[in-house]
């Protein structure tokens, strides 16, 4: 009888392992294990969640944006809850990519987590002097996620993301990043394949689509904007078909361009429902806060779902809204 168990969980654990096997996943030549990412800002600079979470086992870690130098961020309140989200004015607070390095990087390298960085920076030369400080990163930084959703200060505050002008010199500034490059791109504009294409034709590797919603919230009995730094970022479920349209149209302009899909992700069905718009991968964001268990969920629900919808690769996902 006990050989006869152990040889079912045997076959249970195989069948686990198989189903699991088949969400390998590439965003351009960044091979992943599976498609789910936890988004930057979301999971912290390190191993934060690592003791309510397995952080080895999801596609990659993005880490919380860092810039050449420390940043404090902005002043509180800086977190917000909305309906069907959240609203936030972090101000991008980190202790510098230096002491990342140094200090932070080598604790994901030993519990095998599979990082994607992200730099971010107040103007051009900024974005140059933190790529000059990951011109060379280990193998466990797959990729670089160029966060250009900041304003630039040297342009009365406007994003860099905004212009396909501005896009252009970030990503261009950063060359000597020797890991692919994802721009990460705001959601705010009425061009954006635009500036997507700018992304590319500047040497970026993919996008990340998409970055917040500008929005604000305005307590009523003080009255004035309830954030700090007044406006903030919306985020969460409120915003996932706008991120889905962001992705759709961009995958239909550069079907050959890797895409990144994040914004309210919360479901297997929130990934499937990216990867059909063109993504070849998705993030997690403000769901981690709700539960910060929930990619590991998701991961699950996802291998479930191909093999219950006869789906052998996530490559046979992608696209498939645009075939119809």
């Amino acid at each position: 009888m006990r050989t006869a168990v152990k040889l079912m969980s045997s076959k249970i654990a195989a069948q686990s392992t198989d189903m699991l096997n088949s969400l390998a996943t590439s965003v351009g030549n960044v091979n992943l294990k599976n498609p789910v990412m936890l988004a930057s800002g979301t999971a912290g600079h390190g191993t934060e969640l690592s003791s309510v979470t397995d952080l080895s086992g999801v596609g990659a870690l993005v880490v919380k944006s860092l810039s050449a130098y420390e940043w404090e961020g902005n002043s509180a309140p800086r977190l917000h809850e909305t309906p069907k989200g959240m609203i936030n004015s972090i101000g991008l607070q980190g202790p510098g990519l230096s002491y990342w390095m140094e200090h932070i990087l080598p604790q994901l390298i030993d519990k095998e987590i599979t990082v994607v960085l992200s730099i971010w920076g107040r103007t051009i030369e900024d974005y140059a002097a933190a790529a000059d400080l990951c011109s060379d990163l280990p193998t466990a930084v797959k990729a670089v996620e160029l966060n250009i959703s900041c304003p630039n200060v040297e342009d009365r505050g406007k994003m860099f993301s905004h212009t396909p002008a501005s896009t252009y010199e970030v990503v261009e500034a950063t060359s000597q990043i020797k890991a692919p490059r994802w721009a990460k791109l705001s959601p705010n504009v009425t061009n954006l394949v635009e500036i997507a294409n700018a992304a590319k034709e500047a040497g970026a590797d993919g996008v990340t689509l998409i970055n917040t919603v500008m929005g604000m919230v305005i307590d009523i009995d003080k009255r004035k904007p309830l954030l700090g730094a007044g406006g903030g970022g919306l985020s969460g479920p409120a915003i996932r078909p706008v991120a889905i349209r962001s992705v759709f149209d961009v995958y239909s302009a550069m079907p050959d361009f890797p895409i990144v899909g994040v914004g309210g992700v919360a479901s297997a069905k929130d990934v499937i429902e990216f990867l059909m718009a063109g993504a070849s991968a998705v993030q997690i964001g403000s769901a981690n806060f709700a539960n910060p268990r929930v990619s590991s969920k998701i991961i699950t629900d996802l291998a479930r779902w191909c093999k219950g919808n006869d789906f052998e690769s996530i490559d046979a996902i992608k696209g498939l809204a645009h075939k119809t």
